[in-house]
């Protein structure tokens, strides 16, 4: 963006300045659409924008190395904004997933936390440690049981991971439609139960 110098002292110069201004503003095309102050005329823009909603669909996920990978493509981009976001969320994903041994959990959520980090390190041991203990503290917790289905999906146990998916759907209906978009579960895509647990209309089941 072009800096404007400063006029210099006078009315006549200040008078020159304004109708110089004027005239410029006349002839600037209109601004183009934005969306959070960036701009998405330039299509490589757009794809910058694109890939930044998938990789924040994976943080949100707690899928924190998938979104991690995802972000750094998009520093390459021509958005700096964008690019700073990016950064931030960056950050943010490295602190979730490190393997907190000087920190020591005690609420249920700070249980779940270090579970899903473990999760998304591939280290499905201590994932199950620190689930465990969290559903022991919050056995109500939807999102914790959620966890641990996707947990015994993920290790290949089919009967716990539809026992607890079951359990999820019951503590919170909407845990249904996330486990249709969930690839954590792709290891049961072919199990009819895992069908009729997600798509009870169309038998009329639960």
């Amino acid at each position: 963006m072009v800096k404007a110098k400063k006029s210099p002292s006078g009315s006549s110069a200040r008078g020159k300045a304004s109708s110089k201004l004027q005239k410029r503003k006349s002839l600037s095309p209109a601004h183009p659409p934005q969306r959070g102050g960036v701009e998405l005329v330039d299509p490589r823009v757009q794809a910058q924008m694109k890939l930044y909603d998938e990789a924040l669909g994976l943080f949100h996920q707690q899928k924190f190395q998938r979104a991690k990978q995802e972000l750094e493509k998009i520093l390459e981009g021509p958005s700096k904004e964008l690019a700073d976001r990016a950064r931030m969320h960056i950050s943010i994903a490295e602190q979730r997933m490190k393997p907190s041994q000087e920190q020591n959990p005690r609420t249920p959520e700070e249980h779940y936390q270090r579970g899903v980090a473990m999760m998304n390190l591939g280290r499905w041991d201590d994932a199950r440690e620190s689930l465990d203990r969290a559903r022991k503290l919050a056995p109500k917790a939807d999102y914790v049981v959620y966890a641990l289905a996707a947990l015994d999906c993920l290790t290949g146990e089919a009967d716990a991971a539809l026992a607890n998916l079951k359990i999820a759907i019951q503590l919170r209906g909407a845990n249904r439609y996330h486990a249709r978009n969930d690839e954590d579960f792709a290891f049961l895509q072919e199990d009819p139960r895992f069908t009729e647990l997600l798509y009870p209309e169309k038998d009329g089941g639960y």
